[in-house]
């Protein structure tokens, strides 16, 4: 029935706020079906409406949200403060759907129809953010500062000062706002919120190309009292972005899983823990290609210049360990009249003002410079540099983790401290001679920079460097495997932006690869800027599979190529290509089928009908290792006694296949069909047929 108890309507509306708070949005939206079941005439119920918008706008269903909303607005008459609630959540929706703009114009009607300050303080400030994002640097400012006016909260004011002074950017402006926010940080309350001034510095440094100067700021920020966790992570990213810049990748790896450790907003952190997974894969690429260059360029040299290179190193290690030991001496001298002149508390000796007076000293450890300095310096003795991560004292595989250059070091395969590090044979001794070593070097230094251009691109996007990367590769002359899989890359990553770079490429693969697919594929590449299906071809699709099903080979594939010829941009090509490759496999050979399956690999990989190509030529196709693993375990013994029949060499490589490595079945691949037997053999086996309508592997890969 229906309930007349207004106050009902009040609980109802704090169980829906309290479980969209939890998140439990569906349980939400089940009180307010109780709302209109059992209050279908309260004046209130464009509240619940307003609710229910929200809703589903935290569902990321915003078209629905947005439905609602529109309703409202039409067809009910609202209250103030309604309308006041209504203009935030449809803001909010909006953003949901990336549509700025509109909520820009939503905020501004926020902005006016809601009269706390606070409420009006995040508005403005929320509006300068989208501002800012949307590059409307002026629009932005004057928001931030509308944000600034109406705030009674010293957190959103502090950030509001920080946000206006970003959205200055150029050389005078910038110098302005660091006068400006170095002298608000030294005033008052402002000044506990010191790391939050030098990291918006630091980003203003940053923004007018000053980048030592943003590093100092926001290593500044890293020294202050920490304000805001999410602060402190940026600044350790910001960091980590400018040795990455530098090629720094140990270095920028580091501060990247320090901001992880520290961020705490979701989505900020999970963007910085890929790239940081990222950043180490490179890394551990981009360290071997030095380390090898390096000692492949010392196996050119003769031994004179071995020598005079080494004697040159041992020189400049000498002066450097000299150096350090000169400062260290220093350092003790200095500790020794520290001590000498300060007495603490634990002293034999007091003075007039121990004896006499009742007041006592500071015990409290870290309040006493010198034990401080004594437990440093205890601590190194042990641990020696350590990094503050978890696990402190055991890094990966069990290793004790050192500082940043020692990991370097460590990566390079530089020596850091040996008894014969100032002995020319102690390093020359370790260049390899022999040429199978060297060539090894070489190759594991060529796979490298294959990968390492690969994850350029796959990573960063960064073509031009990948393109850089590959190119240097090529021009060093590696294996032709190596080769032509970089210059394939190059030509793929190139061929629709910047056409010019993939010339070289292409004419490479023409010249010194003229037999392969891939050789083909760059004679004639495929758009892969497909339009959506449209229903004619989808029926055409159907009409050439339902032919295929029916064994009329022939007739499906002049169905395939005609629609390929037609709609060369429907996104439905690819599937087009991988039927034939099938309807090829049944009517011709698995050869021919294995170079369709080839094409559909180079042309369309990032597809599914490109990974499933993939799937069907790693069953079809061993891998030379594959074969070479499986025929070395082999039980001789047992052939000898129990031989064979002679197979044909394509029924070979099926039969090669381990069933349990793939999921497709070995029966279900399409095979050449087999020779005729004699009569008499015939009537002894009757052939085996194959099932119709159609196969399992068939549905999987054409549906």
């Amino acid at each position: 029935g229906q309930q007349k108890n207004k106050e009902i309507f009040n609980a109802y509306l704090l169980l829906i706020e309290s479980r969209i708070y939890q998140g439990k949005l569906s349980s939400a939206l089940e009180a307010i079906s109780q709302v209109y079941q059992t209050m279908p005439k309260d004046k209130r119920l464009p509240l619940a409406k307003i609710y229910e918008g929200l809703i589903y706008s935290k569902m990321k269903n915003n078209i629905r949200a947005e439905e609602i909303f529109y309703d409202l607005d039409k067809n009910y008459t609202l209250t103030k403060q309604q309308k006041a609630v209504m203009s935030v959540y449809q803001a909010e929706n909006l953003l949901y759907s990336n549509r700025k703009k509109e909520a820009i114009d939503h905020l501004e009607k926020a902005f006016v129809l809601n009269k706390p300050r606070q409420t009006k303080s995040r508005i403005a400030y929320l509006r300068g953010q989208i501002l800012a994002e949307l590059g409307n640097m002026e629009e932005a400012r004057e928001s931030f500062v509308t944000a600034y006016k109406y705030s009674n909260d010293f957190e959103l004011e502090v950030k509001a000062q920080i946000e206006i002074a970003k959205t200055f950017n150029n050389d005078k402006d910038y110098e302005e706002a660091k006068k400006y926010l170095e002298n608000i940080s030294k005033k008052g309350t402002y000044a506990s919120r010191k790391n939050e001034f030098y990291y918006a510095l630091g980003l203003l440094a940053a923004k007018t190309g000053k980048e030592n100067e943003a590093n100092e700021f926001f290593q500044k920020s890293l020294r202050e009292q920490i304000s805001d966790p999410h602060i402190r992570g940026m600044a350790y990213y910001e960091i980590g972005n400018s040795h990455f810049k530098k090629s720094d990748y140990i270095k920028a790896g580091a501060y990247y899983d320090s901001a992880v450790s520290v961020i705490e907003h979701a989505p900020t952190k999970d963007k910085i823990k890929e790239l940081s997974t990222n950043i180490k894969n490179i890394s551990k690429n981009y360290y071997l290609i030095k380390k090898n260059d390096s000692i492949l360029a010392l196996t050119k040299m003769s031994e004179n210049e071995l020598n005079d290179f080494f004697q040159k190193h041992i020189n400049e290690l000498k002066e450097k360990e000299e150096k350090i030991e000169l400062a260290k001496r220093k350092e003790k001298k200095k500790k020794e009249l520290e001590n000498f002149f300060s007495y603490d508390n634990s002293s034999d000796f007091k003075g007039f003002e121990d004896n006499f007076s009742s007041q006592k000293g500071n015990k409290f450890y870290f309040a006493n410079e010198i034990t401080v300095a004594k437990g440093s310096n205890e601590f190194r003795k042990i641990w020696q540099n350590r990094m503050l991560s978890d696990n402190w004292r055991y890094g990966e595989d069990n290793k004790l983790s050192g500082s940043l250059d020692d990991l370097e070091n460590e990566a390079l395969g530089r020596t850091t401290a040996d008894a014969r590090r100032f002995e020319v044979a102690f390093y020359t001794e370790k260049i390899p001679k022999e040429k199978k070593a060297i060539l090894g070097l070489k190759k594991e230094r060529d796979s490298a920079s294959l990968e390492l251009g690969r994850m350029y691109e796959t990573y960063f996007q960064n073509t031009p460097l990948a393109t850089k990367t590959l190119y240097d590769l090529v021009d060093n002359q590696p294996e032709k495997g190596i080769k032509l899989q970089a210059l394939y890359l190059i030509f793929s990553m190139n061929h629709e932006k910047t056409p010019n770079q993939a010339e070289r490429a292409k004419n490479i693969i023409i010249q010194e690869f003229p037999d392969t697919p891939y050789a083909i594929f760059v004679k004639n590449p495929r758009n892969t800027n497909f339009t959506e299906s449209e229903e004619e071809v989808k029926k055409i699709y159907q009409e050439a599979y339902a032919l295929y099903n029916e064994e009329k080979y022939k007739e499906a594939q002049n169905i395939v190529n005609q629609a390929v010829e037609k709609y060369p941009k429907d996104a439905l090509i690819p599937k087009f290509e991988l039927l034939n490759a099938f309807i090829i496999g049944r009517s011709e050979s698995k050869e021919k089928m294995i170079s369709s399956l080839q094409q559909i690999v180079l042309n369309y990989e990032r597809t599914n009908e490109g990974k499933k190509a993939k799937e069907i030529l790693d069953f079809l196709v061993p891998s030379k290792k594959k074969e070479a693993d499986e025929t070395k375990n082999k039980d001789t013994e047992n052939k000898e006694q129990n031989p064979e029949p002679e197979t044909t060499e394509n029924e070979t490589d099926i039969i090669s296949i381990n069933e349990s490595e793939t999921s497709v079945k070995i029966e279900e691949i399409p095979q050449e069909k087999p020779k005729e037997k004699p009569k008499e053999e015939q009537k002894k086996q009757k052939p085996t047929k194959l099932e119709r309508p159609v196969q399992s592997w068939e549905k999987q890969y054409l549906d």
